[in-house]
């Protein structure tokens, strides 16, 4: 605890230092000191320390848990091996139904606050981040003590730091899990020379040196962190869990079925009908034998999952279909294509305007959001995926092409710094800059189809010959061996 008490007052005077420099006045500059005594005689009425604490492990995302994959699948690694796993975030979208199963999972909720409503951007903004601060601290200070504090970042403010003093007080280790540089993301909206990304900057870089452990999910990232920050982190490559493989023809159909009574593009043809047969865009069943078999001349099937934010350009993907269409009616010998774009997010409404502009004869758009147990079969049943993740610090890589490659799905995908880390430029996809050069990829791709014979049959066989390591066995190599450290 005396580390912890000198760490406290190291950064109890920065921020007083920094309120000086920033003109406040002494009474309000010296306001840390007076929280962080606070603090100290909140922590100094807690519990004896639980004997079984480090059995006890928080998983903790300042975020949507059902959208934070690999912070459920950190969960339930830690349950299959015993654990006891206090999972806490937003619950916006529903998690997976095993981390809803799981008896040794614990969902903690906390509120999505927004803080103030009126006033200046700055005072909202600052108002947002103290109500979540208090919030995130109370949480920590009264769930059962806790041998480990697993952490994302980003969303990292309030989080690190209100995290890191917990875990101080808890007596808990604390760790990071660093999926990409918070500031960077803020850097997308208001410029890399913004006061307020340069604060996140030193905020991230001054309270990440403060955990006692790291992963990272590259070895860019690993590097840039040892490098630049100080950091010595283990590398956690995302790996897609089981759930992620090919879909079976009866387990599409039914997938098709169900979407169709709700997505046109998912319907069969009105001008198609057969006896004793059930029909969808892409398969059709037997009536009498239950026999699934694909349509003749059916669409490919295209997808793509976003969150709709700044580092995805989706008109990249719009261009590109454009100049498709155009390869069609020049009378290239190309299939029909359904693109299904999968996600939620800030940006979404706007390119659905976009699209809904959008006059093609050849492509069908839809933009649904999936349940959890749905997505996977999904991308099973698709042709080809596309990304257009570019990373915002060019050191994370997209876990949605984890998730495809899962299921042997081959990839188009844009380019930036390390996503040779992933990505195979022809041996399990196509790396592209541009809409030209994805438009040309996606006529050479589909130039054979239904074929198996072309290059988008090779690289799904890459794909499936490459005897891919799964999430399990990845977590078991990496962060097993850290936990019992601790735990042992």
């Amino acid at each position: 605890m005396a580390d912890a008490n000198a760490a406290v007052a190291v950064v109890t005077v920065s921020l007083v230092v920094l309120g000086l420099l920033s003109g406040l006045s002494l009474s309000w500059a010296l306001l840390p000191v007076a929280v962080v005594v606070l603090i100290f005689v909140l922590a100094s009425g807690l519990k004896g320390r639980d004997e079984l604490a480090h059995l006890n492990v928080c998983v903790l995302v300042l975020g949507d848990v059902g959208r934070s994959p690999r912070m459920q699948y950190h969960a339930l690694s830690l349950s299959r091996h015993g654990y006891n796993v206090t999972l806490i975030g937003f619950l916006g979208s529903k998690p997976h139904q095993d981390i809803l199963e799981d008896g040794r999972i614990d969902i903690l909720p906390i509120s999505e606050l927004k803080g103030l409503t009126v006033g200046p951007k700055i005072v909202r903004y600052a108002s947002k981040v103290i109500f979540q601060t208090v919030q995130l601290f109370y949480v920590l200070m009264r769930i059962e003590d806790q041998g480990y504090i697993l952490m994302q970042n980003p969303p990292g403010l309030p989080a690190i730091a209100v995290t890191w003093m917990a875990s101080r007080f808890r007596g808990s280790q604390f760790i990071i899990d660093w999926h990409n540089y918070g500031y960077t993301i803020m850097a997308l909206t208001h410029g890399q020379n913004h006061f307020i990304v340069k604060l996140a900057k030193w905020y991230e870089r001054l309270f990440g040196c403060f955990s006692d452990h790291n992963l990272c999910v590259t070895n860019a990232m690993r590097e840039d962190l040892r490098k630049n920050w100080n950091i010595e982190a283990t590398t956690l490559y995302d790996k897609p869990p089981p759930i992620f493989r090919e879909t079976p023809l009866k387990l599409q159909h039914e997938l098709f079925i169900r979407l169709g009574s709700t997505y046109l593009p998912f319907r069969p043809s009105p001008d198609v009908t057969k006896e004793y047969m059930e029909l969808t865009a892409c398969t059709e069943r037997n009536t009498q034998t239950g026999a699934v078999t694909r349509s003749a001349g059916r669409p490919a099937l295209l997808i793509s999952s976003t969150s709709w934010t700044e580092d995805e350009d989706f008109s990249i993907l719009l261009q590109a279909l454009e100049e498709y269409e155009k390869f069609v009616e020049a009378g290239h010998k190309l299939p029909s294509l359904v693109c299904v774009i999968t996600g939620k997010g800030p940006q979404k409404e706007y390119y659905k305007k976009l699209i809904d502009s959008k006059e093609l004869q050849h492509i069908k758009i839809c933009t649904p959001w999936l349940e959890a147990e749905d997505y996977p079969v999904l991308l099973g049943s698709a042709d080809l995926g596309v990304c257009l993740h570019k990373s915002s610090s060019g050191l994370d890589l997209p876990m949605k092409v984890v998730d495809m490659f899962g299921c042997c799905l081959p990839v188009c995908a844009i380019h930036f710094q390390c996503l040779h880390e992933l990505v195979k430029h022809e041996e399990n996809g196509l790396i592209f800059k541009d809409s030209k050069e994805l438009s040309e990829q996606l006529k050479l791709l589909f130039s054979d189809f239904p074929s198996d014979q072309g290059k988008l049959g090779i690289f799904r066989k890459n794909l499936r010959e490459s005897g891919q390591q799964r999430w399990d066995e990845n977590w078991d190599q990496n962060v097993l061996p850290l936990i019992k450290e601790h735990c042992d």
